[in-house]
């Protein structure tokens, strides 16, 4: 083990005892209270929103707003009283959100006019991500623009008329004021009715027109071309001072660099991974990445990565982790490896359920200030660890007298430090010590609220980022984490009837799951299975995609509704997401798991369906492929050369697991690795990949098959020979 490698075990492990031993002062708790007392309405105290599970909800359980969850008896107080009505749409740990609430919903005169003229919906985003996509595409239409908090007029049987995003109560920023919007929709829904009702009814036909028209017929645009205009395209946007992509604000957008790792793989363009590498150290190094604590915030607000929005997603995590991972694997440079073994760290410390589950997120605000946690003074550092060290870490982490981070509202600094290093300075080992001393510092200051509500398609995402961690790593408590939480999601996200949930809060499973639910678990477990070979996990990976096939597959539009046949009728909720996001779209990343499972159990239906829809998604990706880029990495396996590796060896043996690490040190992305064990699911395995009937042992030593298409070469047993043929795989 490398001295790097020492130091960062220590300074983990001085975090953790930390942790464990210091008082740990926690954010403000959502209202707890014993609400088989209250009345349906919430009483004098709260609003309906108080006997919900969503923390977003809760957040504003005690607002003077007469707040309803969505849902029928809502939209039926609209009808019977004939008011419009107005949703509000977003999620816990959302700036602005938290912003519109101090400012607007906790105002008492804002409150009188809303709870005098309309009925009001709260929705979280994030438990109910259809509802949320119906009214953004209304949003985006109306306005040119979208954004969270989402803010939209409904008439009674739920059609847009009007849409925004954040409204302060009074005009500022050159934006209307809440007041003034409320009182003029008031007024027009009196006295021109009919003109709302029209006009909502042509709103809803324009955005159906325009999804139909989008989703074109033609022939579909040649592979090779495809992934070469989304590499263009991204190279044309590329940041060459600082990595990244386009101009401020600037997201980590992983599953881009993931591709391009894939286009280097197979053109060997050298730009393409100089992209990715300037790209993950501008990351780490910047003020995106929490150099204390670990783990990436959301994006940042500049164009250096130095000042973000600080919350902390989890998604944002596990893919991070994964092109991390994958950059290690292509390069060997230890810098990647350690970033993701840190931020894993974090997650394990402060996103982990005891339960095994992954929770949502953490705000970017305590205090009611952006920030607050993460921010630091020169002098405050240098009283923390002495005079002479305090010097040497704020030379190292670019602390200012003056500071380097805006007051949000004046623009200029007032002392208040974003810690980051400068350019491609990473040696920060000997300061080990000093950041784990300022990270025990940081526990005492209020720390940003935790969403705790348990996403199945994110916790999908970070099982596929713990089980390739734990594998990659070597790290076996990432290995068990994934163990763990793909338990947790299969023993209670799964109803009577067979079915996913989206979430679950407190003991309790929330709505049906959606398209990214499934696609993303059985992606986690797809890489799960190929990190500890327990046949469980590949089973319930296929049973996943073979379950989305049938609640979600289109068969018309030849790709995947993001709501099916178990979730709400909303209108447009039909609609089909083919876009990449700040996550990738379910229809590329369910692609892609019909071709590994496809590949593994040669079940020919899989690979028609995925020929299908990788057909109907390349007509859609032809106007802008760099920004269908989870698809185009789907596209690069179906095009191949791709091909199974086969080990046949006793599980937990040191000379098979021997030759499982050297295929994990590798980047081999367009593979499937099978293990096949005389002492454990060899059987069990034989049945859903017949292929691997005769792949045996020789001589009593494991054996390694390198097969494409199920054809695969003379089995290889020497380690040398197999480095060497690993290298080449799968070839030309």
């Amino acid at each position: 083990m490398n001295k790097g490698n020492i130091c960062f075990r220590i300074m983990v492990i001085i975090q953790v005892f930390l942790l464990l031993s210091g008082n740990r002062i926690m954010a403000e708790t959502l209202p707890k209270v014993e609400t088989g007392k209250l009345p349906p309405d919430g009483g004098s105290r709260y609003n309906r929103l108080i006997f919900e599970k969503s923390p977003y909800l809760l957040q504003h359980a005690e607002n003077p707003i007469d707040w309803y969850p969505w849902g029928d008896e809502a939209f039926a107080r609209a009808a019977r009283e004939n008011r419009p009505v107005l949703l509000s749409i977003g999620y816990s740990t959302c700036h602005w959100c938290h912003v519109m609430a101090r400012e607007s919903f906790a105002d008492q005169e804002v409150a009188e006019i809303i709870n005098r003229y309309f009925v009001a919906i709260k929705v979280d985003r994030e438990e109910r991500p259809d509802i949320d996509a119906v009214y953004m595409r209304f949003c985006q239409a109306l306005t040119g623009g979208g954004g969270w908090p989402l803010t939209v007029f409904l008439t009674p049987d739920r059609k847009p008329f009007y849409a925004g995003t954040y409204f302060p109560k009074e005009s500022k920023y050159g934006r209307p004021g809440m007041v003034d919007v409320l009182l003029k929709i008031e007024d027009l829904w009196r006295t021109e009715k009919q003109k709302v009702l029209d006009s909502a009814d042509r709103i809803t036909g324009f955005v159906a027109g325009r999804m139909e028209e989008n989703e074109k017929k033609g022939t579909p645009v040649s592979g090779i071309k495809l992934l070469a205009e989304g590499y263009s395209q991204l190279a044309a946007s590329y940041d060459e001072k600082h990595g990244g992509f386009g101009k401020a604000p600037k997201f980590p957008t992983p599953h881009q660099l993931m591709f391009l790792l894939r286009y280097w793989k197979r053109t060997g363009e050298e730009k393409a991974l100089e992209m990715v590498k300037h790209t993950l150290v501008s990351l780490r190094q910047g003020g995106i990445y929490d150099q204390l604590g670990f783990g990436f915030h959301r994006y940042s607000t500049d164009t250096r990565f130095l000042v973000p929005h600080f919350e902390k997603m989890l998604y944002d995590q596990a893919l991070l982790v994964l092109v991390y991972l994958e950059a290690f694997q292509a390069t060997g440079d230890k810098f990647f490896a350690d970033t993701a073994r840190e931020t894993l760290t974090y997650v394990l410390r402060d996103m982990t359920a005891d339960t095994g589950g992954f929770y949502s997120a953490e705000d970017a605000d305590s205090e009611g200030e952006e920030g607050l946690f993460y921010l630091w003074r020169e002098e405050e550092i240098e009283t923390v660890l002495g005079r002479e060290i305090g010097l040497r870490f704020n030379r190292k982490f670019q602390v200012k007298k003056e500071g380097n981070y805006p007051d949000e509202s004046t623009r200029e600094f007032n002392g208040k430090n974003i810690l980051h290093l400068a350019g491609e300075d990473r040696k920060i080992d000997d300061l080990s010590v000093a950041r784990a001393l300022l990270y025990e510092k940081r526990l005492e200051r209020v720390r940003p609220f935790r969403d705790d509500k348990i996403i199945t398609s994110w916790n999908g995402l970070m099982l596929a980022a713990m089980a390739r961690g734990g594998m990659i790593l070597e790290e076996p408590v990432f290995v068990g984490a994934a163990e763990r939480g793909a338990d947790f999601i299969l023993n209670n996200l799964v109803d009577t009837k067979g079915r996913l949930r989206r979430s679950y809060r407190e003991t309790t499973p929330g709505f049906p799951a959606f398209l990214d639910d499934y696609a993303f678990l059985s992606y986690g477990l797809l890489d799960l299975y190929e990190t500890t070979f327990r046949l469980q996990y590949l089973r319930k990976a296929l049973w996943l995609t073979r379950e989305a096939i049938a609640l979600y597959w289109n068969r018309e539009a030849g790709a995947f509704n993001y709501s099916g046949s178990a979730n709400e009728s909303l209108p447009l909720s039909a609609a089909r997401e083919f876009y990449d996001g700040a996550l990738p779209a379910g229809n590329s990343v369910a692609l892609l798991n019909m071709l590994r499972l496809a590949q593994i159990t040669d079940d020919q239906s899989l690979r028609e369906t995925a020929d299908t829809l990788a057909a109907t998604i390349s007509r859609e990706a032809e106007e802008y492929p760099a920004g269908h880029t989870m698809f185009l990495s789907a596209l690069d396996f179906q095009m191949g050369p791709s091909g199974e590796i086969v080990v046949a060896g006793k599980s937990g043996e040191k000379a098979t697991s021997d030759i499982l690490q050297m295929i994990n040190k590798v980047f081999i992305p367009n593979k499937t690795v099978l293990l096949k064990s005389p002492d454990g699911d060899g059987a069990g395995l034989q049945k859903m990949a017949p292929y691997t009937e005769f792949q045996e042992m020789r001589n009593g030593l494991p054996t390694v098959y390198l097969c494409r298409n199920h054809s695969c070469k003379e089995p290889l047993v020497d380690l040398k020979t197999i480095a060497a043929e690993l290298v080449q795989f799968p070839g030309e």
